[in-house]
């Protein structure tokens, strides 16, 4: 018995080892083009969005791109875009995503998910022509991002964060 547990202990260790080394994958046009939309994702969340460099947005973003909100409306066209990022950053002028730890791509689509932080430091408009003054409160929320690439910009953009978690962070939410 003993004899027989050795080599199926050396058989484990061995698949576990080979498990564990990286496998070669020869380079297609399909990887190319992920990787491409993957690293103009970072160009997009790390500088233009957080450093609100909105006349660089069609760099990574079709001009009739179709936004799905995390509030669940959707949006069409690269001004209106502009115009709801531009939004947030009225009362939350630090707004900014800096990481994507997690970035997936597969053909035309590609995920990144991040942390989006910022503080609460201006007056909020509610819509009606008031506002909520600022509390100093920090936000720190787990986003993702799932874009539809077609001839290498975003033609369709699904944003994805917790809205109650982002509103409970400002202070405006129990």
């Amino acid at each position: 018995m003993k004899k027989l547990l050795l080599p199926i202990a050396l058989l484990a260790v061995s698949l576990t080892a080979a498990a564990q080394k990286p496998v070669a994958k020869p380079a297609t046009k399909s990887g190319n083009l992920v990787a491409q939309h993957l690293k103009t994702f970072d160009e997009l969340d790390y500088d233009v969005f957080s450093n609100e460099k909105w006349d660089r947005l069609h760099e990574s973003h079709d001009q009739n791109i179709l936004v799905h909100w995390p509030d669940g409306h959707t949006t069409t066209g690269i001004q209106r875009h502009i115009a709801d990022l531009k939004a947030m950053f009225v009362y939350a002028p630090d707004t900014q995503i800096k990481q994507h730890p997690l970035k997936l791509g597969q053909g035309n689509l590609t995920a990144v998910a991040g942390v989006m932080t910022g503080t609460f430091t201006k007056p909020m408009p509610t819509g009606d022509g008031k506002f909520i003054q600022p509390n100093g409160k920090k936000f720190s929320l787990p986003m993702s991002t799932i874009g539809v690439w077609k001839d290498g910009v975003m033609v369709e953009e699904y944003l994805y964060w917790d809205n109650q978690s982002y509103m409970k962070q400002l202070g405006l939410a129990k």
